[in-house]
């Protein structure tokens, strides 16, 4: 599908939360920048490891519930699978793949003292068989813009909220998917990706949550 139909899509499906009034975008922006003060991993060779989560704006980490919703959806392993965290932050969704036998995850996390927590965190643990992973800290549309076509099985997908990056992002990294590649996705709505068939879909208090994959669109389980 052309990437200004995919782009205009994703903005018609935001529209109605762009004209929500001000005060109320504000403060449902101000809730999402909340972070926790301590995750886990909750699955896998590093299941119970703690993640650093750092004081920082926009800084949302995936709750440990929503986690392990979506990591039972994608299922119990994830073995030789190629993965992007492209907002990574602390790096939970990609470390959850890792410790579920990905064979290569990228995470991209423009803020240093992140991607250095990352970097700090995966030279201590336990380097699962045959896997291997980098950190980059690049702006996530330079990031997308250097990856080779349909070089990745799964994506996750968490940017900062009311920031427009979705519409940005997604265009360019369709190209990137391999067939039957999922990807995951959060955001301050539901949205809709042309072109990829939502698989399930969930929402936590102000975040909805959705996993699509690369294949022709069939009706969706909710849930």
């Amino acid at each position: 599908m052309p990437r200004d139909k995919v782009k205009t899509s994703i903005l018609n499906a935001a529209a109605h939360a762009r004209a929500k009034p001000a005060g109320a975008v504000q403060a449902r922006a101000g809730a999402a920048r909340t972070a926790p003060g301590r995750i886990r991993i909750v699955g896998g060779l590093w299941k119970r490891t703690p993640l650093q989560v750092i004081d920082a704006p926009g800084l949302r980490p995936t709750p440990d519930r929503v986690r392990e919703n979506l990591f039972n959806w994608l299922g119990p392993t994830l073995q030789g699978q190629r993965a992007l965290d492209l907002f990574a932050g602390t790096g939970a969704l990609g470390l959850e793949a890792l410790s579920r036998g990905a064979a290569h995850v990228h995470f991209n996390e423009p803020r240093r003292e992140a991607a250095q927590a990352i970097e700090t965190l995966l030279r201590r643990l336990q380097r699962p068989p045959g896997a291997d992973w980098r950190v980059s800290q690049q702006d996530a549309t330079h990031c997308v813009a250097s990856l080779a076509p349909a070089s990745l099985d799964l994506v996750f997908l968490d940017p900062p909220f009311h920031q427009g990056w979705l519409a940005r992002i997604l265009p360019a990294l369709m190209p990137c998917l391999a067939p039957a590649a999922r990807l995951y996705v959060e955001a301050e709505e539901p949205v809709a990706v042309p072109g990829l068939r939502l698989l399930r879909s969930g929402r936590a208090g102000q975040v909805h949550y959705h996993l699509f994959q690369n294949e022709p669109a069939t009706p969706a389980t909710h849930g």
